[in-house]
């Protein structure tokens, strides 16, 4: 084939193809399209010149051929703050990616302040045909999204369960993870090593995870200690994790241990302990409810619930694929493991109640 002049700094056409190939442009559209109309033959010299351009389908044009955008979003609902210092984020969003990219999908991605604005951005998604479907987070008490979803019927996978009065449709899926079982583990290893007056720092008590995560504490401590143990709300960042601490240390009986839900607020502790005026383990043990490099890089290093962020944000995906495909089932991730580190080794002789 003698091949045609082409600007490599623009993007190779139809048109280019069908010179190199020597052929009309309506068979180079057949052919790409896998369309009848053009001989075995001609359709591989058409395959060929188009792979000898680096030609490319539109995207546009094809999600307006197959209905489909090939994207998926997910609009996180979050303080900035929070972003930069948590690294949660971003290793869900790249198990995300390892499932998407692999199917063709990219992932459209935003930071918006609050849950109201994320409304606005998945609506305005769906009606310019921008995403096929959505990953839903941080999932709120009453939360509007879901209406939005179920209005409008967008394929959506939701992380962290619902409530059991919301209704699931078969545009629907859902993460579920147990929050009671990891926390009897962790109090167990605290009652192990003496402690009697144990507290945790919760996050913000509008989202679903935390209600529930409080309703397991609840019980459980209660049934461990004959009452409920203490939780102050916090938002995840360092500076609300150490604020919740200091009213905690305040109290008239002060806990022994502290339990945190994420492992930004436990790291701020053990960084900052002299300032707090403790020793750790010996004055306050501490436990982070993610693990992640801050826990294992402290000092001392610090005892986490471990979960794989990775594959759950691998499993969200896939979830919502397999929604896409017309298949839907609630998916349950596997369970946090406790790894026992220095911040909560060493028995207490003198935390009793």
């Amino acid at each position: 084939m003698a091949r045609p002049p082409h600007d490599r700094a623009s993007r190779p056409t139809i048109r280019d193809i069908a010179r190199l190939a020597g052929v009309s442009k309506a068979s180079v559209s057949y052919a790409l399209n896998d369309q009848p109309g053009v001989s075995a033959e001609t359709r591989e010299r058409i395959r060929a010149a188009a792979a000898e351009l680096g030609w490319r389908p539109s995207a546009a044009a094809r999600s307006l051929s197959s209905a489909r955008a090939g994207a998926v979003g997910l609009a996180v609902a979050r303080d900035l703050r929070l972003l930069e210092e948590e690294p949660y984020y971003m290793r869900l969003i790249a198990g995300m990616e390892s499932v998407l990219a692999r199917e063709g999908f990219s992932l459209l991605l935003t930071v918006v302040p609050d849950v109201g604005t994320a409304v606005e951005v998945l609506r305005g998604w769906w009606a310019e045909r921008r995403v096929d479907g959505v990953i839903l987070t941080d999932l709120l008490v009453d939360d509007p999204r879901l209406a939005v979803v179920d209005d409008l019927g967008i394929p959506c996978a939701l992380r962290g369960g619902l409530e059991d009065d919301v209704p699931l449709g078969s545009h629907l899926a859902v993460t579920v993870e147990a929050e009671a079982e990891p926390i009897v583990e962790v109090v167990q290893h605290l009652l192990a090593q003496g402690h009697r007056r144990i507290a945790r720092v919760s996050g913000p008590t509008q989202f679903l995870h935390t209600v529930r995560r409080d309703s397991a504490w609840r019980e459980v401590t209660r049934a461990a200690l004959g009452r409920a143990q203490p939780v102050v709300a916090a938002d995840y960042t360092s500076g609300s994790g150490l604020a919740a601490t200091r009213r905690l240390l305040a109290r008239a009986q002060p806990p022994t241990a502290v339990v945190y839900d994420n492992d930004v607020m436990a790291a701020a502790v053990v960084a900052e302990r002299r300032s707090l005026g403790l020793r750790i383990p010996g004055d306050l043990a501490v436990v982070a409810g993610e693990d992640s490099m801050l826990c294992r890089l402290a000092d001392p290093a610090i005892t986490s619930l471990r979960r794989d962020v990775v594959a759950d944000g691998a499993r969200s995906a896939s979830l919502l694929l397999d929604v896409l495909a017309g298949r839907t089932s609630p998916s349950w991730p596997a369970p946090r493991e406790l790894v026992v580190r220095a911040s909560s080794r060493g028995e207490r002789a003198d935390a009793s109640a």
